[in-house]
């Protein structure tokens, strides 16, 4: 294992470490802080849970970069680059924001103000998309301003895209490490591969929020003790966007020509994680695709594109049937499918068996999403030996009804919120499990 490697490694850990133990008392400060919001028509949990929990992942980016800062190898991201400053600028900018409004329920647009001037703030410190590499041309040259506007316009995208998909518990957290995971992989390549300088820092970037979100998975985990909320998915969609930005805008194709057989062949080459344009569709396609989806569908209705709803993705599957952890593992697979088949192919866009094994894993995820629409049944000789589920109907109810002989049914019992031992998704209350969506409140 080489140097590099270990400082990652050690990176890694440091930053899990110190979200991990933060989270703990960040929750307690919440709860006493009031960070607790009601319970809304399009929430899945069914008791006020505690936010603010971008507390904690804030510091565990600060102390990934302060442990990065004073390593030999990753010292030099640090001396060579003002990206590292420019990222901790913006978000420390954009998590303010995300804190009161945690707290205070901020406007949609103050938001999206705010998310702008956290982006021009890394645009002015030099985190900004230089060129684009386009198919058939080569490597085109941006001017400061177009450069400037596509930066912009890519890190309210990503920020936003992974603010929507945080809806279910563990989700948003899974599925940004699961890209982060994948980019880390893509931007250790470059460097080290290629031996590309100008890589490192989305490497670095990558690696540190992985332990961002592991950090604070434990934590956030079906049934979950605290939400990330705005604080927290605002910031890991702000670093995410930032890695995509420094190894999509920073690294010139044109030095790994030599390596690609020229210009327009390492345009090609590396083409599905290059592009700024695709690039986050294929590492965060899942949450931009429901970002698009609630756009269309809201504007569609006559309703603002930032009226929240029960239409995301995550609430569809749960309709179908599927259960809250089931859901949140179909999420998580059909996000590693996309990014690492990114990545896989980006490494080797020749090779006839990386698109075979993601069709074939397509295919696979396609069988479990509709999984509770073609329950199996077994034979009815085999019916007392699985579970009601698998029976058919009416053996299954008369089954259920002899369970239930000679005993009373004990009195439904609401359990008042804040009720030590239970957390936001086994509460009972008397809130019904899919309220109407017409009384959609504000975004989580």
């Amino acid at each position: 294992m080489g140097q590099p490697v270990r400082e990652y490694l050690l990176t890694l850990c440091v930053t899990v470490a110190v979200t991990y133990l933060l989270t703990g008392p960040v929750r307690k400060f919440a709860i006493a802080a009031g960070a607790m919001p009601e319970i809304r028509a399009r929430d899945v949990h069914r008791e006020p849970t505690p936010r603010l929990g971008g507390i904690a992942m804030f510091g565990g980016l600060c102390a990934g970069l302060l442990v990065a800062d004073h390593l030999r190898n990753l010292n030099g991201v640090f001396e060579l680059s003002n990206e590292p400053r420019a990222l901790l600028s913006g978000a420390a900018l954009i998590w303010l924001v995300g804190v009161l409004d945690d707290k205070f329920e901020l406007d949609a647009l103050i938001k999206l103000g705010a998310q702008m001037i956290a982006a021009g703030v890394m645009v002015m410190q030099g985190l900004t998309i230089l060129f684009l590499p386009v198919p058939g041309i080569g490597t085109v040259a941006l001017t400061q301003w177009q450069g400037n506007l596509l930066t912009v316009a890519l890190v309210v995208i990503t920020i936003n895209a992974v603010n929507f998909v945080d809806g279910l518990d563990g989700l948003a957290a899974g599925m940004v490490c699961i890209a982060s995971a994948a980019f880390f992989l893509y931007g250790y390549r470059i460097w080290f591969g290629y031996g590309i300088e100008a890589a490192a820092p989305a490497t670095l970037f990558a690696a540190i929020l992985m332990g961002m979100c592991l950090g604070f998975l434990p934590h956030n985990m079906h049934p979950a003790r605290i939400f990330m909320g705005d604080s927290g998915s605002m910031l890991i969609g702000l670093v995410l966007a930032a890695s995509t930005i420094s190894i999509t805008g920073q690294v010139d194709p044109d030095t790994m020509a030599l390596f690609a057989g020229g210009e327009r062949n390492a345009t090609h080459a590396m083409l599905p994680a290059f592009i700024p344009l695709v690039l986050p569709l294929t590492i965060v396609a899942i949450p931009i695709a429901d970002l698009v989806l609630a756009i269309v569908r809201r504007t569609w209705k006559g309703q603002s594109p930032f009226a929240a709803d029960r239409g995301h993705l995550h609430h569809r599957l749960l309709e179908l049937g599927h259960s809250h952890s089931r859901a949140v593992l179909i999420m998580y697979f059909w996000s590693g499918l996309i990014a690492f088949g990114a990545v896989a192919y980006s490494v080797n866009s020749a090779s006839m068996w990386i698109v075979l094994a993601i069709a074939a894993l397509s295919a696979l995820g396609l069988v479990l999403l509709l999984l509770p629409r073609f329950t199996p049944r077994a034979p009815r000789w085999a019916e007392g030996l699985v579970p009601p589920r698998y029976r058919h109907a009416e053996r299954a109810a008369e089954a259920a009804v002899r369970e239930d002989a000679g005993t009373e049914p004990e009195p439904a019992r609401p359990i008042a919120a804040g009720v030590a031992g239970v957390n936001g998704a086994t509460a009972v209350g008397p809130r019904s499990r899919l309220p109407d969506r017409r009384k959609a409140g504000s975004a989580r």
